[in-house]
């Protein structure tokens, strides 16, 4: 029972771990936006988008 239950907790905090998304303005996240619809941006993204991703100010 008490591997069970510490086999459940590992898997949670790998899903954790891996569910983690591109920092905002990075080179990674712009790559992200360009993928997601428009339609589906909301307006600080698009701000951000224009900001960095179109003017190639990535963040590090």
């Amino acid at each position: 029972m008490k591997k069970t239950v510490v086999a459940m907790c590992l898997l949670f905090l790998a899903s954790l771990l891996s569910g983690c998304s591109a920092e905002p303005s990075s080179e990674s996240w712009c790559k992200d936006m360009k993928d997601k619809s428009q339609s589906e941006w909301t307006m600080q993204e698009a701000g951000t988008f224009t900001k960095h991703c179109v003017l190639g100010n990535y963040k590090e």
